[in-house]
């Protein structure tokens, strides 16, 4: 009987010292072209942290400890991006929100920081232009500031040193303790602290002269929305407090914290603050210092793509432009869309989530896309928390719940669906994702115009990738059938390569890809090269891009073959490395031609043992042009094609 093979060559980079990396390259800028990280909860803070005039940026959050990004700008045009990572001393419980103040008069910037464990001094042993954090034990022992307390620092009594003002999870009391020390020796003592107001559960305040009256004023952010504005009156027990000073700003968000700096170099305050979901926002003072008027600006800090939590993506054409947009799921169970306004090699995305918000059921949600009845127009099958899936039909002009569709199907908890003919029928199957880490198909009995969906019990095996299991579709190894990327709540990312529907753990596909927490996979071309590149969602609300970097360069199964076979990098610029793998022990011979099939080199490589082997090919005296590498082992040949720039 005549076999028909398929064969992949996968891309990957040999090292020097023979290290292998992932044919995989992460490009961050697809889902947050501002570079900056969107982290939840996240506070922002500035400060001269290299002593070169312009004001840099430190991001707190629970996620981890403080992140640094250096003004690469100027004072009038700031840009920021990640720096030296100067807070690797800081403990994570340390410091949820840092800020930066000389407090021993030595010409550099401390770090004082907030988090689990109360407040924190660290003094900087480094330099001004390169900080160095050590932890000064015990510095603040004589204050109750409790767990998580979020600290600034001004001279609110013109003595010259810094007084501290406090704000407190839990209760929302903002506190100010005068300094009754020494600007070289500070000394705050619980007795000499005023209890200024309760804002809610969280407070988050910052100093700043905002009415430009030569005295510091306190800017609060808090659990709820907006801010509150407390003006100095002089007397630190005595401040008085309106509500309503930033005119609505900050109520989009929860847990709002507030950073005020100039960032434009025109003499007024200007206002960037974080909040639960994670992306800053920045708004201008157009007005003047004494009277403030406030102008959004996306430029500097916008751009990211965040859910606001449990981020799960599907791409799909949904406006059929010819290029992928992207839907999600989120932590509260929203269902967003963002439209593709760019191109299908080079998205930009808009988002346009409110013809979805009938899609909501319960939390952590996720959603598959997909014309369900045939009639043109892309359905819904939404997916939660609970384990239920709902069936939305598009009505043209918004969708319509079908109670009984998939009622009786209960997966005990975070159904995540996906939707693909995997029977090759004509019509939409379903593969979900479940808690108990379990993929279960439910197979489409009916027809593409009446589906009529059944669980077909045991079709995965026994397969288990773990708790909150997530899956996305795509023949990954070109072999014409359908394989599985799946993730998992501790970020794992593991393929399942489908042999005669046999599922089988093989990540050699997905080497050196890590997710973090809730990893949810989705495959899509792009950035149009005809192969699927890999989105992830996860736990925080973010997305990250891998672009597939594999190549196909024939249509056989390679996994049946005596060899499998790749060439890095390709195009060739002077030399590659051939990198084969041979199942028993066999004579081995290599032979490069070019497109004309010409014999240029062979190599008879000997006789070699089962497993991996290289071979740098010098390419160097070689014309620019296409060559073929040809592996010759037990009477089988597998051809590379490779470029040569």
């Amino acid at each position: 009987m005549k076999r028909f093979y398929t064969i992949i060559f996968i891309l990957f980079f040999i090292s020097i010292d023979g290290i292998i990396a992932q044919p995989w390259v992460q490009n961050n800028s697809i889902f947050n072209p501002s570079g900056i990280p969107s982290l939840p909860f996240s506070q922002p803070r500035f400060a001269d942290l290299d002593n070169d005039e312009d004001l840099d940026l430190i991001i707190g959050s629970i996620d981890e400890n403080p992140f640094y990004l250096e003004n690469t700008g100027t004072l009038l045009n700031p840009i920021f991006i990640p720096g030296n990572d100067i807070f690797a001393n800081v403990g994570e419980l340390d410091a949820e929100i840092g800020i930066c103040k000389d407090m021993d008069n030595d010409g550099d910037l401390d770090f004082i920081t907030g988090g689990y464990t109360g407040l924190n001094l660290y003094d900087n042993t480094g330099t001004a232009e390169n900080p160095v954090f050590s932890k000064v034990i015990g510095f603040f022992n004589e204050l109750d500031a409790s767990q998580n307390p979020v600290p600034d620092m001004a001279d609110c009594d013109g003595d010259g040193d810094y007084d501290l003002v406090i704000g407190l999870s839990e209760s929302g009391m903002v506190k100010l303790c005068i300094n009754t020390g020494t600007v070289t020796s500070a000394i705050f003592l619980e007795e000499n602290t005023y209890e200024l107001a309760d804002v809610g559960l969280y407070a988050y305040p910052t100093f700043c002269d905002l009415d430009n009256d030569n005295d510091q004023d306190l800017v609060v952010g808090r659990d709820g929305h907006s801010f509150w504005y407390f003006e100095n009156s002089g007397n630190p027990a005595d401040w008085q407090i309106y509500m309503n000073a930033f005119d609505g700003i900050g109520n989009q968000g929860y847990f709002n914290s507030p950073g005020l700096a100039d960032l434009n170099g025109d003499g007024t305050f200007d206002l960037v603050f974080g909040n639960a979901e994670g992306p800053l926002n920045y708004f201008i003072n157009t007005g003047s210092p004494e009277n403030a008027s406030w102008e959004e600006n996306t430029s500097l800090f916008g751009g990211v793509l965040d859910a606001g939590g449990a981020s799960n993506p599907y791409l799909f054409d949904y406006d059929s432009d010819g290029d992928l947009d992207m839907f999600t799921g989120s932590q509260m169970g929203d269902i967003l869309y963002y439209k593709n306004v760019g191109t299908p090699s080079g998205p930009a995305w808009e988002e346009n989530s409110e013809p979805f918000s009938s899609l909501k059921h319960s939390i952590y949600s996720a959603v598959a896309i997909g014309d369900v009845n045939a009639d043109g127009l892309a359905d819904a099958i939404v997916g939660d928390l609970n384990g239920g899936l709902y069936l939305h039909i598009n009505m043209g002009l918004g969708f319509q719940l079908i109670p009984d569709a998939l009622q009786s199907v209960s997966l005990g908890g975070w159904s995540a669906p996906r939707l693909i003919d995997l029977d090759e029928d004509g019509d939409l199957d379903i593969i979900v994702g479940s808690e108990n880490g379990r993929l279960n198909y439910i197979e489409n009995d009916g027809t593409p115009e009446n589906a009529e969906w059944n669980v077909v019990a045991g079709f995965f095996g026994s397969v288990d990738v773990g708790t909150n299991c997530v899956p996305a579709i795509a023949d990954l190894d070109y072999d014409g059938d359908i394989d599985i990327l799946c993730g998992n709540l501790f970020g794992d990312i593991i393929w399942l390569e489908n042999n005669n529907n046999v599922w089988t753990e093989n990540n050699i596909m997905v080497f050196g890809i890590s997710g973090e927490q809730n990893a949810t996979p989705f495959l899509g071309d792009l950035d149009g090269d005809g192969d699927a590149d890999l989105v992830l969602g996860e736990y925080s609300g973010v997305f990250t891009y891998y672009r597939n970097q594999y190549m196909l360069v024939s249509v056989n199964d390679w996994h049946k073959t005596e060899t499998a076979a790749s060439v890095y990098p390709n195009p060739a610029s002077g030399s590659s490395t051939v990198r084969f793998s041979i199942q028993q022990p066999s004579e081995v011979k290599l032979q490069i031609l070019n497109m004309s099939g010409h014999n240029n080199t062979v190599r008879n490589l000997g006789y070699l043992q089962s497993g991996v082997h290289y071979f740098r090919w010098d390419s160097k005296s070689l014309p620019n042009g296409m060559y073929l590498i040809k592996i010759y082992c037990s009477g089988k040949s597998e051809t590379i094609r490779v470029i040569k720039n």
